[in-house]
């Protein structure tokens, strides 16, 4: 199933840093920030964690939710949310099964050698539970801004 603006969000349940289940149909109601990265305390990943943690009181003041997506282990997902003062949620997808649901999961090129991995990616789902907006092979510089702006269009 092709992922696009408009469509129903794919609905999932992974757990979080604590390893408690979390499904996607328990933000309903609310805006959600779904944002997939490839790994816990990595310049880039912490970089653009800390700018959602940053940001998180703006993003909430805007009824918005922010749940980042790995595939790193629920233990890294504690020790990356303790080191960084991380104040939102980590998914653990280490099958890698929303991951490939979402499209954030494949084929990526590193000093000319290919090699699957996570393709960062965003996407704002709405109250309702289908996408408003999708942001892929994300930039992390000035990405949570440009989340702000369209959740902010849109409501």
């Amino acid at each position: 199933m092709e992922i696009n603006v408009g469509t129903e969000s794919p609905s999932f349940t992974l757990p979080n840093q604590d390893d408690i289940e979390v499904s996607l149909r328990d933000f309903r109601g609310s805006w959600v920030v779904l944002y997939f990265y490839p790994k816990d305390k990595t310049p880039g990943c912490t970089m653009e964690a800390c700018d959602f943690r940053d940001n998180l009181e703006s993003l909430s003041a805007m009824k918005a939710v922010v749940l980042g997506v790995s595939p790193d282990s629920v233990k890294s997902h504690q020790s990356f949310i303790a080191k960084e003062s991380l104040n939102f949620t980590l998914l653990s997808d280490s099958s890698k099964k929303v991951l490939r649901q979402y499209g954030a999961w494949g084929v990526k090129k590193l000093y000319g050698k290919e090699y699957e991995g996570v393709l960062r990616a965003t996407f704002l789902i709405n109250p309702s539970g289908e996408i408003a907006h999708i942001w892929r092979n994300v930039k992390v510089k000035g990405h949570v801004e440009d989340i702000k702006a369209v959740l902010k269009s849109l409501q």
